[in-house]
C-alpha cells in the first residue's frame, strides 16, 4: 500500500497536489499566488506558541460579497486536511467550470490550510501521529487539543483534563494561542463570515452544531437538509459514501470546537466540519496515500459548490 509521502522545502520548485507538502511550502505558495492572483491578499490570522503565524489568504473578487472561511490542520495529524484546503483554493483561483467561478466570485474566501502549524511541523519532524500544539506543560507534558480550546461550552463534553490525552482541553479555554489569536481575528469579522467550513479526518462524515448537546440548534432542520443535498453531490464522481448529522449524535459528544464556537458566539448559522476519507481506518487511517489528494479535493469541492448553493436558496447569506 502506498504510504504518505511529505517534500522537504524546496526553492523555486513547484507546488502540486501529488505529495503531502510541510508547512514552509505551504507558506511559500500562499505567498506565490498572492503574487500572481490580483484578487488574492495575504492576512495574518494569528500565531503559534512556537512564533510561527497562522497565514492564510483572503479571495476577493468584488466588493459586498457575503464570507466563507476555510479552516484547516487544526489537527496536525490529519495531513489531507491542508492539501484538500489548497486544492479548493487553487481551484477558486483557476478553475474555468462555471459552476466553480459562481463560488469563487460571488464570495469572499478566508483561507486557513494550517490553524495548528506548531503541530503540523513536529508530525512532519518527529512523530507523524501528533494531534496537538506543541504547548508545553507540567511535567514534560506537551499541547492542548485545539478543536476542544474554544470558548463555547469548554471542557463540557468530550474532553480531557489529562495532558497526557489526545483531547486534553488546555487548562482553561483559549489557553492556547494559536485558538486564542485565530478566534480574535474571526471575531473582527463578525458578520462578514457568514459560513464556516472546517475539514477533518477521517470518517467521510458532515457534521454540524452541536457537540456539546444533543439538542437541536434553531436551524437544525436546515442544517440537515444542505448536509444531506451535499453528501449526494459529493459521491456523484467517485462514489464516496458520507454520512451526516449533529456532531453530539453522529460522532461522538465534543465541547470546544471551532465550528461550534462559530456559530455560537459569532452567529455564523451555516457552520459545518468535514471528517474526510477515509472511511475508515484502511490506510491506517491518517496516513492516507498521496494518490487520494486530487480525488478527495475533487469530491469535496464539488460538495462545496452544492453546500453554498443550497445554503443561498435558504436566503443564509446577506450582502
Amino acid at each position: 500500500m502506498e504510504k504518505s509521502r511529505m517534500r522537504s522545502r524546496r526553492s523555486g520548485g513547484s507546488f502540486g497536489w501529488d505529495e503531502f507538502y510541510g508547512l514552509e511550502d505551504i507558506y511559500d505558495w500562499l505567498d506565490k499566488v498572492a503574487t500572481q492572483f490580483e484578487q488574492v491578499e495575504l492576512i495574518e490570522g494569528g500565531q503559534s506558541y512556537e512564533n510561527r503565524p497562522i497565514k492564510g489568504v483572503k479571495v476577493s473578487y468584488k466588493s459586498g460579497n457575503p464570507g466563507v472561511f476555510l479552516e484547516g490542520g487544526i489537527h496536525a495529524r490529519e495531513w489531507i486536511s491542508p492539501a484538500t484546503v489548497t486544492y479548493i483554493l487553487n481551484e477558486l483561483l483557476t478553475s474555468q467550470d462555471p459552476a466553480v467561478r459562481n463560488i469563487a466570485e460571488n464570495y469572499d474566501w478566508y483561507v486557513f490550510p494550517n490553524a495548528n502549524p506548531d503541530g503540523y511541523v513536529y508530525t512532519h519532524e518527529k512523530d507523524r501521529m501528533w494531534r496537538k500544539t506543541r504547548t508545553p506543560y507540567s511535567g514534560g507534558c506537551f499541547g492542548a487539543d485545539p478543536n476542544r480550546n474554544w470558548g463555547f461550552h469548554w471542557a463540557e463534553q468530550g474532553t480531557s483534563n489529562r495532558c497526557s490525552s489526545e483531547t486534553y482541553g488546555g487548562p482553561s479555554a483559549f489557553s492556547e494561542v494559536e485558538t486564542k489569536t485565530l478566534s480574535s481575528y474571526i471575531a473582527s469579522l463578525k458578520g462578514k463570515i457568514q459560513a464556516y467550513i472546517g475539514f477533518h479526518s477521517y470518517s467521510q462524515l458532515l457534521l454540524y452544531p452541536y457537540g456539546h448537546t444533543g439538542e437541536h440548534t434553531p436551524n437544525h432542520d436546515d442544517l440537515t437538509e444542505i448536509a444531506e443535498a451535499t453528501i449526494t453531490s459529493l459521491a456523484k464522481r467517485y462514489g464516496t459514501h458520507y454520512t451526516y448529522g449533529n456532531v453530539y449524535d453522529a460522532i461522538y459528544p465534543a465541547s470546544g470546537s471551532s465550528v461550534d464556537w462559530a456559530y455560537g458566539t459569532q452567529d455564523v448559522k451555516i457552520a459545518y466540519t468535514y471528517e474526510l476519507r477515509p472511511s475508515d481506518d484502511s490506510w491506517d487511517g491518517f496516513v492516507l496515500p498521496p494518490s487520494q489528494i486530487i480525488p478527495t479535493g475533487e469530491e469535496t469541492l464539488d460538495s462545496l459548490v452544492t453546500l453554498l448553493e443550497e445554503t443561498a436558496k435558504r436566503g443564509y447569506f446577506q450582502n
